[in-house]
């Protein structure tokens, strides 16, 4: 990489660090317990958490990151979730300042209080979004069935900073010759701590033994092993 560009890249994700560790004060000031999400686009993120919500695991807002529209913090709204959109128009990440100021709106409206998560639902991408820090006490890479179960080596980064990988759209893989013994095996080589969880929207077990997890990590107050 140019030299030019290493320092310019490192500046910048040196800003984004020093307000991610303002964001974790406000969070603990807050108690809110923190949830970065990340995947690629059609992962089922935003489903996911429709069915926290609708199952009424625990009690939690969103803020949404996407490049255009309001549609998944409309899909939530319609749930019942105070959910705020962040549209980043080319940017392929949330950066910490982005977070700052929709938790500050979410909070001046009184939306924060009495929750058990604050869900940040990052722009769909498997690259960028795994270099910033948004203050987060852990992070959640979901993984789809159709995408494959080469992903793992194919993006390592984003599943280095995994505390949780979450496989979704269980029911359909043996029509993509899906093999989850590979993501097993691939997570182990590049980061053996993070706990693998395999979801199917069909089966509500699966997703509640994920809402358990959850609530078991807050009430634990366990924190990312993995620093950015």
């Amino acid at each position: 990489m140019d030299k030019k560009i290493y320092d310019v890249s490192q500046k910048i994700l040196s800003k984004n660090d020093i307000k991610a560790n303002e964001l974790r004060q406000k969070y603990k000031h807050k108690k809110l317990y923190v949830i970065n999400m990340m995947s690629s686009p059609g992962s089922g993120k935003t489903t996911l958490l429709e069915n926290f919500a609708i199952n009424d695991y625990f009690k939690f807002a969103v803020i949404e990151g996407d490049l255009e529209t309001n549609r998944d913090a409309d899909r939530l709204r319609k749930r019942g979730i105070n959910a705020y959109q962040i549209t980043t128009g080319d940017a392929c990440h949330l950066e910490a300042s982005m977070i700052e100021n929709a938790y500050d709106v979410l909070s001046s409206n009184g939306e924060l209080e009495n929750l058990d998560f604050l869900f940040i639902e990052n722009v769909g991408n498997l690259v960028c979004p795994a270099s910033y820090d948004l203050g987060s006490n852990i992070n959640i890479v979901l993984l789809s069935t159709p995408e494959g179960d080469d992903k793992v080596l194919k993006y390592p980064t984003m599943f280095m900073v995994a505390d949780i990988v979450v496989v979704t759209k269980s029911d359909i893989m043996e029509y993509f010759d899906f093999n989850l013994e590979n993501i097993q095996s691939n997570i182990n080589k590049i980061n053996p701590k993070s706990k693998l969880f395999v979801i199917n929207n069909k089966d509500e077990s699966t997703i509640r033994e994920l809402a358990d997890y959850l609530m078991w990590c807050k009430d634990n107050q366990i924190t990312s092993k993995y620093n950015y």
